[in-house]
């Protein structure tokens, strides 16, 4: 898959940085304008496939609805297909996230780094956009990323905020400010993980009374264990209102029974 994304492959250009005369105040704004230009402000439902290919394994797809309610900071995550995977799923309440296995009809407190459903994908990848609430931008490059005019920030998290990985590298599209690139790493310097986001959409949010933006397609490669990767295509969004009750640990169990 990777080969397909030669498009995006990073140049750098001699023209001086304008984005990085900007200074750590405008970098900030711009974080904070691709968190505003994703933000629904009220509730999401999503049906998301995940395809994952790891060397020497069968390919592996799984189908998985997406909850959100933005205002309370929560977020659902159910699994639907394969048989074997539905009615697993992953809840977060009052910033704790738990996963559930209803084999075994227990709950347990994950963190961050969990892989979802066993992929290469993080809960940070399902939910809405919080960049400027967990990272410290910097400048650290523009140029083109194939035929995209792109922005490179530096990503450092802030103090005492749990995050998937410390350190990411961004590149952010300078005409719609959408994300194009991202890279992840741990703090001795060790590249993680990669993700490529070639398709966005816009949509009309109800609750907002405006468009947002919603990612379409996210590839992701694992830089540790490679070839390993996983597709995330978000198949359809709905951005109307979700039932009052739905983000309880009562109600996840019930769709497994």
């Amino acid at each position: 898959m990777r080969s397909n994304l030669a498009l995006l492959s990073f140049a750098a250009l001699a023209a001086p940085p304008a984005f990085g005369a900007l200074g750590p105040e405008k970098m900030r704004g711009l974080l904070e304008e691709i968190d505003e230009s994703q933000r629904n402000s009220g509730d999401y439902k999503a049906l998301v496939y995940l395809e994952q290919r790891e060397k020497d394994k069968t390919d592996v797809v799984r189908e998985l609805l997406v909850y959100r309610r933005d205002e309370d900071d929560k977020l659902m995550l159910l699994f639907t297909k394969p048989k074997s995977e539905s009615g697993k799923g992953y809840l977060r309440i009052d910033k704790n996230l738990w996963s559930y296995d209803p084999n075994v009809g227990k709950w347990e407190r994950t963190t961050e780094r969990e892989r979802i459903g066993g992929t290469n994908s993080r809960r940070a990848d399902f939910d809405e956009s919080r960049l400027a609430d967990e990272y410290d931008p910097s400048f650290a490059s523009e140029g083109k990323l194939g035929n995209f005019e792109a922005v490179e920030l530096k990503l450092t998290a802030k103090p005492n905020v749990d995050v998937a990985y410390p350190v990411v590298h961004l590149w952010v599209d300078k005409a719609s400010h959408n994300v194009l690139k991202r890279q992840e790493f741990a703090l001795s310097g060790k590249l993680l993980r990669t993700a490529y986001y070639p398709r966005w959409q816009k949509l009309f949010s109800p609750s907002k009374g405006t468009e947002v933006w919603v990612p379409q397609e996210i590839r992701i490669y694992d830089e540790v264990e490679k070839p390993n990767s996983t597709l995330v295509l978000i198949k359809s969004v709905d951005l109307n209102a979700l039932g009052a009750n739905l983000f309880t640990k009562a109600w996840l169990e019930s769709k497994s029974r």
